[in-house]
């Protein structure tokens, strides 16, 4: 059984909590309760939609769980589970974005209003994303893309202020991510003092959908295991 007893699972932009699926079922076996919520936009839609709405949605989900927990995120959830991290006993960031100063090295990105990812979504293109992804892998998250808030990237984007949490942190990385180089988690985590789990995953979302993901998100506990929670 696992020392923790809960793990809130904060999934990407663009995605929804079924990026977890092989993650959750992990956490689960160990006997964690876990919880893995779709973001979702606000009343007046997703071009309205704002980080803080978001934030809020995360806060909730982790404040609704038993302690110790675990809060775990990637990519944009990656930086939601940093802001929310206060209320966490151990933080799991898989290829996150970056607070300040360090995103000012991501690449220069422009988003509309709302992205349409779910409207330009191709298989060929999801097959490219995934690139270390089996075939019924990457036409499960291609049927399941979804538009993103733009206003949300831009102020990710745009660089958010963030504490290292009081709590172990993990930073899971891909050996290679073509969205946000490898090299800025790895000098945030050096900053931060904070354990790093380098995976075979060839691509973004490779830890989480990947053919490793499964023994990624296994390793994922064990080091949970572990950490020693803060509370």
């Amino acid at each position: 059984m696992s020392r923790f007893r809960s793990a809130l699972l904060v999934h990407g932009a663009g995605g929804g909590g079924w990026e977890w699926n092989l993650w959750r079922d992990v956490f689960a076996s160990s006997g964690m309760a876990v919880a893995a919520p779709d973001l979702e936009p606000i009343a007046d839609g997703l071009a309205a939609t704002r980080f803080g709405d978001y934030q809020r949605q995360a806060r909730d989900a982790l404040e609704a769980l038993p302690r110790p927990r675990a809060v775990v995120g990637a990519s944009l959830g990656g930086l939601l589970a940093m802001r929310v991290a206060e209320d966490a006993d151990a933080l799991v960031l898989a290829n996150p974005l970056p607070p300040a100063p360090w995103h000012r090295d991501l690449p220069a990105r422009e988003w509309p209003g709302v992205v349409p990812w779910r409207r330009d979504a191709r298989l060929s293109s999801t097959h490219r994303a995934l690139s270390d992804s089996d075939e019924a892998t990457a036409l499960f998250a291609f049927r399941r893309w979804r538009d993103e808030s733009g206003a949300v990237l831009r102020e990710a984007y745009a660089g958010l202020a963030i504490e290292r949490p009081a709590c172990p942190v993990l930073f899971v990385l891909s050996r290679r991510d073509e969205d946000i180089p490898v090299a800025i988690p790895r000098a945030m985590a050096a900053a931060w003092s904070a354990d790093v789990l380098e995976t075979p995953s060839g691509s973004h979302v490779g830890p989480l959908l990947g053919r490793h993901a499964a023994g990624v998100a296994t390793q994922t506990v064990a080091w949970l295991n572990g950490a020693r929670p803060t509370s």
